[in-house]
């Protein structure tokens, strides 16, 4: 059987409407499938040296704790405190430094949180650091 060479090019033809439909809901569907936030930078001191200086021993140390709790010098407290008494502390000496320590296993999002809280009082010298040993 011999077919007519008109035949066998319309047999070999691929539509290209199901690709665009796919391509199409999958495009619908990745858009609303991603989420669209506005991140943003946060400015962290980075340590020199390694040698303190006479601010670095005056500066005020911020514990994260592993359960998300806050500590200022030792003392318990919430981001909202937290603001408010380093707003005050800002306010008098915008230099003031500020060692945020989270401990070992602290969740990322809870050091986030406090470093954001301090940006938002002021604080223009905080600086990130581990947990001596």
């Amino acid at each position: 059987m011999h077919v007519e060479p008109e035949q066998r090019r319309r047999r070999h033809l691929i539509g290209l409407t199901p690709l665009i439909d796919v391509v199409f809901i999958l495009l619908v569907f990745f858009m609303l499938a991603s989420s669209f936030m506005d991140w943003q930078s946060i400015s962290l001191s980075v340590p020199g040296d390694g040698r303190a200086t006479e601010a670095d021993l005056r500066s005020t140390v911020v514990r994260v704790l592993d359960d998300g709790q806050v500590e200022v010098d030792g003392e318990p407290t919430t981001l909202a405190g937290l603001r408010e008494r380093f707003g005050e502390i800002f306010a008098d000496d915008p230099d003031h430094a500020v060692v945020v320590r989270p401990q070992d296993p602290a969740a990322l999002q809870h050091v986030v949180r406090v470093v954001e809280t301090l940006n938002a009082a002021g604080g223009a010298r905080v600086t990130l650091n581990r947990e001596p040993r």
